[in-house]
């Protein structure tokens, strides 16, 4: 999926922060709740509390707008301006949708791309962190070298929706944490058929839907951020969605699966649901009320 490289992007809620050489455990959470997000979430949020990184202190450097990221052709060649794109694509999206859905839409504050590690409200992020949404700064932080990764150790094929696709769902967390989902689902547990598998498969179906959307979706000019998606492009969704499923990550790292361990859902679901997201819309997204067998 490509960017019309007329579309005005320039108002995408995106920015950059550079290097952090010291970063503060921070936000007032504290490891337990930390550890209940990484359940939750289906991120590793808690793995660099330590791990030689001075959690005494610091501050990020500060944000830049990436105001160079103005159009489409912008968007087309560099991943940072194609995040802030994606990120004006998401929001004129889910302004629409909420009309349609009947609730009331607020945006993220910001979705950050930082440079190997950085302060957070939910405390100490890095490029091993994976991406994630906080949900007490209601903030997305991304490290852009984790698509290398998702190619690479995860093996999705890659491109340009698939990088898109990550954004997408850590929106659909956004939108679970403004529609309460994100607390009342928040319980701790983990397997096939618990709360933190149903919110994952949710945030890919949100993520379809979007994907479906996407090349309706105006800039403040009349013109669609992106062109119609190819069935490449398609696929290229499809294997993003399938490397990060739990049963791929945990054979990978461990040679086994333990499906009472689950976060994510597996490659097979988390496909199944930005398929259905993608071909039924986010009205067709609850994961929280079918069976376990209908996951």
């Amino acid at each position: 999926m490509t960017f019309d490289p007329n579309a005005d992007i320039s108002r995408g809620r995106a920015s950059k922060r550079g290097r952090n050489t010291g970063i503060a455990v921070g936000g007032g959470l504290g490891v337990l709740a930390l550890v209940v997000i990484s359940q939750l979430l289906g991120v590793n949020v808690t793995g660099l509390l330590g791990g030689g990184l001075d959690t005494g202190g610091g501050a990020s450097s500060e944000d830049t707008s990436l105001e160079q990221c103005l159009t489409g052709e912008d968007a087309n060649e560099n991943v940072e301006c194609r995040m802030k794109g994606a990120a004006a694509s998401l929001e004129e999206y889910w302004e629409r949708e909420a009309q349609e859905l009947r609730f009331d839409y607020v945006a993220p504050q910001d979705l950050v791309m930082f440079d190997t590690a950085t302060s957070t409200g939910c405390g100490s992020a890095s490029a091993a962190t994976g991406p994630f949404y906080c949900p007490p700064d209601q903030t997305i932080y991304l490290d852009v070298t984790f698509y290398d990764e998702l190619r690479q150790r995860f093996g999705s094929s890659g491109g340009p929706l698939a990088e898109m696709y990550v954004v997408a769902h850590e929106w659909g967390h956004h939108v679970q944490n403004v529609l309460g989902i994100l607390e009342q689902a928040q319980d701790g547990q983990t397997g096939p058929a618990s709360n933190a598998v149903r919110v994952e498969l949710q945030a890919d179906c949100f993520a379809g839907a979007w994907a479906a959307s996407a090349a309706t979706v105006p800039d403040v000019n009349g013109v669609p951020f992106l062109r119609p998606i190819s069935e490449a492009q398609y696929r290229d969704a499809l294997s993003a969605a399938a490397a990060v499923g739990d049963d791929r990550i945990q054979q990978a790292a461990q040679g086994q699966v333990n499906p009472h361990t689950f976060t994510h859902g597996t490659s097979e679901q988390r496909v199944d649901w930005f398929r259905t997201g993608f071909e039924q819309g986010a009205g067709a997204c609850d994961t929280f009320s079918v069976s376990a067998g209908q996951l």
